[in-house]
């Protein structure tokens, strides 16, 4: 085997908002990537616009870097462990990981998951202890407190003596001790071509690789993006894509790009060890060998952990179908959904029942309700036109006993909130494990919670403790069904007919509960229209208007003011939902209904059930 010193493949890795982005904005601009007067963006990599909107990374990207004479490959990978399977994915193509962490808030739970499959992957860690200028910055103590959850993940003694460094991601600063002043990121750049070993191959072994991402070009088709494992490769050679199935489908090669910067740069052929870009690659998958014909031999598939949460999409069956969206078949829904999966491998599509009644239904299977709200937010900014229904886990059985999913669940929050964030945690099922006290008069709580307990908690987390608390969770493993909880002690408001939304109607039903539309909102029957004080449901006609006599009087028509309606959101919505509602997703509208729209039908529903319990 031989080491190819002229490349590193490193992946970035952390908990989400500890500085990957920005860390990587100042490796280009230090590195020559920008030339003198260019005007740049910040978090340049994050070039999805919902990555721009919501301040986290989303998709694993890769770029690269030359610093003297080595080229670096760089891998920015999400920070949120709903996004875990793009973490998974990018380090197939990594020799070694830069673990980030936050010199305040110290390793969080998706540093663990990050590190855990670094560790899996048998890659080489450093460490950057970032935000040190921070008020709050403990730079020390996180030190140790990375020590600890090395040894606790099973660390090896070569594992424990890894290099770190401290840094200020966003002057572009790093240095080797916590008290020295920084220049620049000459010792990060150091340490990752001392520390970080060049990816390794066969001599003597034909061209092979993995396909770890792909992507899609109007000019080119379908790309594909792996690290080379062994050999070279050059335009128009005559290869072969070995599929799931072990089966060769054969292929020739129209273009090669490589990563330089933040762009891709046509090749006329590749080293081993580098990161490339094949096209007119058409049937592929990610986790599919691509290799010479003649010496077909498949790499080891990627494999990633298993979905817990799943959603149910259909095709919009209200009235008001067709009217904001411009794709509303059930068969371009399907398309799409079959297409996110073969870019994101911790997606899963199947058809709820195949040629039955139900025919229409896809259940997507992901890694929790985060993932499945941006799935449909891109989906809704695409022009689809859908509904969902609310998220549930994906149970297992195991020896006749049900077995659900369970977070590790970690509560940083004042102590004064204590009390009522252990009570909703316990009707929910959670179970204490630990508790902290600090100094700064703030409490660190960890919970044992089935994942079913954290759906539609967080904005109740926010509501409790004034919107001062900070929550993180990563998946703990499967345990024995806990019992049942309520999900939602309230009832909805639901519309009666067809119409306009009035301000007389809405005023006379703000008694009832908190109400979701405003006046001159189109509304059908079925809508949900506010949340009941109750439990029950109660129907309402929201266009029913003041009726009108040719008598007035000072006093009688008085204006109606309104209590003023807080934006619904996507997130909110899945979250809000009952079993037998469902959320109608279009480009420009998010509406809240029942899953059956007819009021007369709903009541047979319900004395039918009576009827057989």
């Amino acid at each position: 085997m031989q080491t190819n010193n002229a490349i590193r493949n490193v992946a970035i890795i952390a908990h989400v908002d500890h500085g990957k982005t920005t860390l990587v904005d100042a490796m280009f601009a230090q590195s020559g990537v920008y030339r003198a007067g260019q005007a740049v963006s910040e978090r340049a990599m994050d070039t999805m616009d919902l990555e721009r909107e919501r301040g986290i990374t989303i998709a694993a990207k890769n770029c690269s870097v030359v610093w003297k004479g080595v080229k670096i490959n760089i891998i920015d990978t999400p920070g949120h462990a709903d996004f875990g399977g793009e973490v998974e994915r990018a380090l197939t193509m990594a020799d070694g990981a830069l673990l980030l962490v936050d010199a305040s808030e110290g390793p969080l739970p998706q540093t663990r998951f990050v590190l855990k499959k670094t560790f899996e992957a048998g890659l080489r860690v450093g460490v950057i202890i970032n935000k040190i200028d921070r008020k709050d910055a403990r730079p020390l103590a996180v030190l140790d407190d990375l020590y600890d959850l090395f040894i606790d993940l099973g660390a090896d003694e070569e594992q424990l003596d890894f290099p770190f460094l401290y840094a200020i991601g966003r002057e572009g600063v790093a240095q080797e001790t916590s008290d020295e002043k920084g220049r620049d990121l000459t010792p990060l750049f150091d340490l990752i071509l001392r520390e970080i070993p060049g990816p390794v191959h066969d001599p003597d072994a034909p061209f092979q690789m993995r396909v770890s991402d792909l992507g899609y070009s109007d000019y080119l088709g379908r790309l594909a993006v792996g690290k080379i494992s062994n050999g070279r490769v050059r335009s128009h050679d005559s290869l072969v894509c070995i599929d799931r199935e072990n089966r060769e489908n054969p292929l020739r090669v129209s273009k090669i790009q490589v990563y330089e910067g933040m762009t891709l740069r046509e090749a006329e052929n590749a080293d081993p060890g580098d990161i490339i870009v094949l096209s007119g690659v058409e049937d592929v998958q990610i986790g599919d060998t691509i290799c010479m014909k003649d010496h077909a031999r498949p790499l080891r598939r990627i494999t990633v952990d298993e979905p817990t949460v799943s959603m149910k999409f259909t095709i919009n069956t209200s009235p008001f179908v067709g009217r904001e969206g411009a794709i509303v078949q059930s068969r371009k829904i399907r398309e799409r959904l079959l297409k996110e999966t073969l870019r994101n491998v911790a997606i899963q599509v199947e058809e709820a029942d195949a040629g039955g009644a139900n025919a229409e239904v896809f259940l997507v299977k992901g890694r929790g309700e985060f993932q499945m709200a941006i799935l449909i937010e891109t989906l809704r900014r695409e022009g689809f036109e859908f509904t969902v229904g609310r998220p549930e886990v994906i149970y297992r059985w195991e020896k006749g006993r049900q077995m659900e999913p369970v977070e590790h669940l970690f509560i940083d929050c004042d102590e004064t909130y204590t009390g009522v964030v252990t009570e909703k945690l316990s009707v929910r099922k959670g179970r204490m494990t630990n508790m902290v006290h600090g100094s700064t008069g703030r409490v660190r709580l960890e919970f044992s919670i089935p994942s079913r307990g954290l759906i539609g908690y967080r904005d109740e987390f926010l509501t409790d403790t004034r919107g001062t608390g900070i929550m993180n969770w990563y998946f703990l493993g499967y345990e024995e069904y806990r019992g049942d909880f309520p999900t939602r002690r309230t009832g909805s408001i639901v519309s009666d007919r067809q119409g306009v939304a009035v301000a007389y109607a809405l005023f006379n039903l703000e008694p009832r509960g908190q109400i979701f539309i405003v006046p001159n909102d189109p509304v059908y029957e079925g809508m949900i229209i506010g949340e009941h004080n109750r439990p029950n449901d109660i129907i309402a006609n929201p266009s029913k208007e003041k009726k009108l006599t040719n008598m007035r009087a000072s006093g009688r028509d008085e204006n109606v003011i309104l209590t003023s309606v807080k934006p619904m959101t996507l997130e909110w919505a899945i979250h809000f939902i009952r079993e037998d509602e469902m959320v109608e997703v279009t480009p420009k509208s998010i509406r809240l209904r029942k899953a059956e729209l007819s009021g007369q039908k709903r009541h047979q529903m319900v004395a039918h059930r009576r009827k057989s319990a």
